[in-house]
């Protein structure tokens, strides 16, 4: 299986570059997994897909401020840091550039004194580990000196910190946001929940890894970095209970996707656990859990664009990805969404 079969060719004016004034506005096209057939409305009404008896499932990761701008003690060369994972206490894994700049022993100065580090390792593919020193308490730091890691392709400045966060965000840890779950307002939750459709919370904290392009030939070279989930009691029965009772599971976004399934057993029976999982699904791998997904359109030859094609088939996905161009659909973290739909329900 080659990357290149994941390719299509998307216009540079419809990656999104703002959101929506109104989460719930943009556009969603619902295509049929079984048949490839699709249709197109508005994310608002996607209530109109669901049934009483299924269960929905949300990532509540919360994105932190990571990226933050310093200079190196002693030169005063600018440098930028990402804060990709905490390993222990105040020792992050962290992209630093410029690379060459952050040499082991390297201290490091960010608001003037108020955040300071020390790289003390370089590790896979470059990264640097980093103890930080201050004075208080490190999230009112952060969230004071950092900046929302907007991925590369958003060259707009983001003015409102919240509108890359889900309205049900609980707790801290990304590095990006499950995008998928953008398009939720409070009002559309509860409209949701009062027609009989359950709501599962689970966490998996998104690295960049998730995101990183795949630069292999063969998507079976391709690793994937793993991220941090875990599952509740409440959540686990809340899916389990729904797949007895033949309803359907939909995931909002790939990495709820990849948290159930990376927790089920071979019968798709899921247990409240936390660890790390560097699941990869890429088509011919057969889900355990997921019956359908609400997703983002997602960039060329990514691990994201292989993952609903494991869901739907590559030619039905590249074939509403082509449709979604030629209608001018908004894409990647911005845009609008997908719902790959089984209309299938399960025996009871």
């Amino acid at each position: 299986m080659k990357t290149s079969d994941f390719y299509f060719d998307l216009p540079q004016e419809q990656i999104a570059q703002d959101p929506l004034e109104d989460r719930s506005a943009s556009r969603l096209l619902v295509l049929d997994k079984e048949t490839g057939e699709f249709e197109h409305t508005t994310f608002k009404k996607i209530t109109e897909y669901l049934h009483p008896g299924d269960c929905l499932v949300l990532n509540n990761t919360k994105v932190i401020p990571a990226r933050l701008y310093g200079v190196k003690e002693g030169t005063g060369a600018r440098i930028e840091i990402l804060l990709l994972k905490r390993r222990e206490n105040d020792i992050w894994e962290t992209l630093v550039k410029p690379g060459k700049k952050a040499k082991p022993g390297t201290r490091l100065v960010f608001g003037d004194g108020l955040l300071t580090g020390q790289v003390i390792d370089v590790v896979e593919e470059g990264n640097r580990l980093i103890q930080f020193y201050y004075e208080g308490i490190f999230e009112e730091i952060l969230d004071q000196l950092g900046q929302m890691p907007l991925p590369p392709y958003i060259t707009h400045e983001l003015k409102d910190k919240n509108r890359y966060q889900t309205v049900y965000a609980k707790y801290d840890g990304s590095a990006a946001a499950p995008t998928a779950g953008l398009h939720f307002t409070p009002e559309l939750l509860r409209q949701v929940q009062d027609m009989g459709v359950a709501i599962a919370e689970v966490t998996l904290h998104v690295g960049l890894g998730t995101f990183r392009p795949v630069k292999t030939d063969d998507v079976l070279d391709h690793h994937m970095h793993s991220e941090f989930y875990q599952i509740t009691e409440e959540a686990a029965e809340l899916i389990n209970r729904t797949k007895e009772n033949g309803g359907r599971v939909i995931c909002v976004g790939t990495t709820s996707c990849r948290t159930i399934e990376s927790a089920a057993d071979d019968s798709g029976f899921i247990c409240a656990r936390s660890g790390w999982t560097d699941i990869f699904i890429y088509p011919g791998y057969q889900f355990k859990v997921l019956d359908g997904l609400i997703t983002n359109f997602h960039l060329p030859e990514s691990t994201l664009l292989m993952l609903v094609s494991a869901l739907a088939g590559r030619e039905h996905v590249l074939a509403a990805y082509e449709e979604a161009v030629r209608e001018g659909y908004r894409f990647f973290s911005f845009g609008d969404a997908m719902f790959i739909n089984s209309t299938k329900k399960h025996d009871l």
